[in-house]
């Protein structure tokens, strides 16, 4: 039989079309976990050889690796990272690297002027102490849970978070909403070691905050200034958002996680009520593919920056949450659309690029122009929390 030059011809297009025309099924999420840990398992491996005895990572622009010493706000993120890819793969390698990493950052559990050893100490320290039982990781967040500790005023009811002064500026006693992640590790340190005080300071912070940093949307003010003689309120404004009034998206993923936070280690209903009433308000404005821009109020959007850290951090929060309302699938599903986005080739860096780093496309502080559209190593960090959490639940299949 003679086949005519039309079928013939005709034939490659028939079957690219029978290949292509077919959906392809969608990834699981347990094999979008094991591609992602796959890859930050490379690009771990690849940004730790590029660290000396004496530096963190902090970020990369284009051409080098930017580094900054352990007092850095961040110096907790990159151990952090590397003991839960050590959790997810198993791999010894990544113990190892994990502990020479939270080595470095030993000396912050003394730090009484900054209000970040929470961040730098329970991500690093914390998950050593949570995957090792290690008993000099207890404590040293015992140590750096007494230094945070130093910073709580009870006439303002909260823990001070910058010493220093923006230019310009004339704060008293600043509270950023960052500053309700660090109440994890107070929490964390009065469980463990019995010590109340602790958790009282915890509560203070964030009521305080749940009456003061808040508007009638649910949206927060990024600082909120006390006179810390009476404790009144005396301006309440953004530092690295678009204005005072607008919502900073990367504050907004800290509100929903420390109140979620909050709720796991009290119980209060309090707590679990303004966590979801934040994440309402979040299911409202994200844009189709879950990832915010920088600021949820730039005038600039859609044509503006979006921000890969503040979704990274909404995510592993809206992953918790879930677990903790009657029916919370609305907040898995954007959890997982977060998570299925980050892990697309727009925001997860090819092997051997990006620094190092695992996730591309971050903003740190657009208006200060500083770390604009580069990965910052938070994003990492909660991002595969996000993941990891994602596995854990009840619901993984979804």
């Amino acid at each position: 039989m003679v086949m005519s030059k039309a079928l013939f011809t005709g034939l490659p297009l028939a079957l690219a079309f029978l290949f292509y025309g077919c959906e392809r099924p969608e990834e699981s999420m347990n094999e979008v976990a094991d591609r992602v840990f796959s890859r930050a398992s490379e690009q771990c491996e690849l940004l730790a050889q590029q660290l000396d005895s004496l530096h963190t990572p902090r970020s990369f622009d284009g051409e080098k690796l930017i580094t900054a010493r352990p007092k850095w706000w961040c110096s907790g993120f990159f151990p952090g990272t590397l003991w839960l890819v050590y959790e997810h793969t198993g791999d010894e390698k990544f113990r190892a690297l994990a502990e020479r990493e939270t080595a470095k950052v030993e000396p912050i559990k003394l730090v009484t002027n900054d209000h970040d050893v929470g961040f730098q100490i329970n991500c690093s320290f914390g998950q050593q102490y949570r995957l090792t039982g290690d008993a000099h990781a207890r404590e040293v967040m015992h140590t750096a849970a007494q230094s945070l500790a130093t910073r709580f005023n009870p006439t303002v009811g909260c823990i001070r978070s910058w010493d220093w002064q923006k230019k310009g500026s004339l704060w008293q006693y600043p509270v950023i909403i960052d500053n309700m992640m660090n109440l994890e590790l107070l929490l964390s340190v009065a469980a463990m070691e019995d010590e109340p005080e602790l958790a009282r300071i915890a509560v203070s912070h964030a009521n305080t905050t749940m009456k003061n940093h808040y508007r009638p949307d649910y949206t927060t003010y990024h600082l909120v200034d006390y006179n810390p003689d009476d404790g009144s309120v005396n301006l309440k404004q953004t530092v690295q958002g678009y204005a005072d009034d607008s919502a900073w998206a990367r504050g907004q993923a800290w509100s929903l996680y420390g109140f979620t936070m909050m709720y796991r280690f009290t119980r209060d209903a309090a707590y679990l009520d303004r966590a979801t009433a934040v994440a309402d308000m979040l299911l409202s404005r994200l844009p189709e593919d879950g990832i915010p821009f920088w600021d949820f109020d730039s005038p600039k959007i859609p044509d503006d920056y979006k921000d890969a850290s503040a979704a990274a951090v909404m995510a592993s929060a809206f992953v918790e949450l879930a677990g903790y309302v009657q029916d919370g699938s609305s907040y898995l599903r954007m959890a997982e659309r977060q998570l299925r986005t980050l892990s697309s080739e727009e925001y997860l860096a090819e092997p051997g690029t990006n620094g190092g780093f695992i996730l591309k496309h971050s903003v740190g502080n657009m208006p200060g122009n500083s770390e604009v559209d580069v990965p910052l190593s938070y994003a990492d960090y909660y991002f595969l929390e996000a993941l990891s959490r994602y596995l854990a639940s009840n619901d993984s299949t979804l």
